[in-house]
């Protein structure tokens, strides 16, 4: 039942002071009624005794003490949901602001999601193919997983973003049964803008749900966007039956509103000035992807995050990285030389990728191929260094061909382009090209057998030849 008070005891920042207050519940939502009959919407964020602090919205400018009405609603934050989501844009707090209305609701949902039992868990399997190389190919994206994107500033991680959204899809039956929830934090209006006019133009909006919190809108609704992004996304997934990729960026605005409002309650800092709660905060949020047992779909989180300095011990990096499973790292010196995608293959890991490839999901000869690449390319990097200390020039033949085949691995399979899609099956044709370049001596991960199918040097500079121009 709602209650409602008159007055408030203190103002400080976005935060108000109620004292005397019974009966209220953690995260509660709050309308804050002004004197001029504006309505601001809160939420409870910490309680003590009788004493009870709100969080507004949209801010504390031209709050009365005297005159301020403030009704309790009795429950927490909720998201209107539907299968009509897919294909709108809202904001943070979930607000329609694509001027088509309100979503009529099959349900609300606390956006805070239920707790899942870790036995309703299913192993992830299969694969979710992106269209490029570099992930597909090297650092597969398995249905269910978490799979962070560590990037840095000026890194084209929101080019990336929408590079797998346009060309993300399920293999088989159910490529069909598929839906992206793209939830975007802090994001300046031209991002903003790039997102919505790149996922319209090709259309794919139609099988996007869309949250966008711009850098101007209050750092409360932007810890609670990756939250509803979520909630909309459990929904099409474990009562609509559908396999949902959600992609949130960048996951480093939203650990600084943290700190910031964390700050702003007086709470004692943790390293960097987070709060020491920043690795279980985290957890509650990537702990919502996976698969449960007896549903028909499945939650896949590619949570993308900027590394201050580039600094991967950051604790938002850090702590990212024990929680997921594995990383795709973009490189600052790939991007320079004009590579894109600059993904630092050496430095990704995808820790689920063996279990959702191979027969039956890609093809047989993927992991081999996976291994191979890997190891010729670690060798191109001791190549590049022994290179810079006594010459290139100076180098044997076999370093030679491996700094060859590194250049190639860079501009080819690595650096495929914006426009370009590659199937599994290309880009695992494309890998065994790049791998007859090298001396079949050389390939000591492979099988006799699968070098004696696949390794063809006199037709592997016609098809990187046709890599090269973007041709299929």
């Amino acid at each position: 039942m709602a209650k409602q008070l008159l007055g408030l005891s203190e103002v400080s920042g976005s935060l108000v002071v109620y004292e005397n207050v019974e009966d209220v519940g953690y995260e509660e939502v709050v309308e804050v009624m002004m004197a001029d009959g504006e309505v601001r919407t809160g939420r409870v964020v910490e309680i003590d005794g009788d004493k009870i602090i709100v969080q507004v919205f949209e801010g504390t400018m031209g709050l009365s003490k005297k005159n301020t009405k403030t009704k309790l609603l009795g429950h927490p934050m909720e998201i209107a949901l539907s299968r009509e989501v897919l294909g709108r844009t809202f904001s943070g707090s979930g607000r329609p602001i694509d001027g088509l209305g309100e979503v009529y609701a099959d349900k609300f949902a606390d956006i805070n999601g239920k707790p899942l039992n870790p036995v309703a868990r299913e192993y992830p399997r299969n694969y979710i193919s992106t269209g490029i190389s570099a992930i597909d190919g090297l650092n597969t994206l398995i249905r269910g997983q978490k799979l962070p994107i560590f990037s840095g500033s000026g890194l084209p991680h929101d080019k990336l973003a929408v590079q797998i959204v346009k060309q993300a899809q399920l293999s088989g039956d159910d490529a069909d049964n598929f839906a992206i929830v793209f939830g975007a934090m802090g994001v300046k209006n031209d991002v903003a803008d790039f997102f919505k006019r790149s996922f319209e133009e090709t259309g794919v909006m139609e099988k996007v749900c869309m949250f966008i919190n711009l850098s101007n809108d209050p750092i409360i609704e932007r810890t609670i966007t990756p939250r509803c992004a979520l909630t909309v996304a459990e929904y099409l997934a474990y009562e609509c039956g559908m396999h949902v990729l959600v992609i949130l960026t960048d996951m480093t605005s939203y650990c600084e509103a943290l700190r910031e409002f964390s700050s702003s309650k007086g709470e004692i800092p943790g390293r960097k000035g987070y709060p020491g709660y920043l690795y279980s905060d985290l957890a509650s949020l990537y702990e919502r992807a996976g698969i449960v047992k007896g549903a028909k779909g499945s939650v896949t989180q590619i949570p993308i995050l900027t590394m201050p300095n580039d600094d991967i011990t950051n604790p938002v990096p850090d702590l990212t990285g024990y929680i997921t499973e594995g990383q795709i790292v973009l490189d600052r010196d790939m991007h320079l030389n004009g590579i894109y995608p600059p993904i630092s293959i050496l430095s990704s890991l995808s820790r689920l990728m063996k279990d959702g490839i191979g027969e039956g999901y890609t093809r047989a000869d993927h992991q081999d191929v996976a291994n191979q690449i890997f190891a010729s390319y670690a060798k191109v990097v001791d190549a590049r260094s022994l290179a810079s200390v006594i010459g290139e020039d100076e180098l044997s033949e076999a370093d030679k061909r491996y700094i060859e085949f590194g250049k190639l691995v860079e501009e080819v399979f690595i650096g495929q382009g914006f426009k370009v899609k590659r199937s599994i099956q290309e880009t695992l044709n494309l890998g065994w090209a790049l791998l007859s370049t090298l001396p079949k001596e050389e390939l000591d991960r492979l099988d006799g057998e699968l070098i004696k199918r696949n390794y063809d040097p006199e037709h592997a500079m016609r098809t990187i030849e046709l890599a090269l121009k973007g041709e299929k």
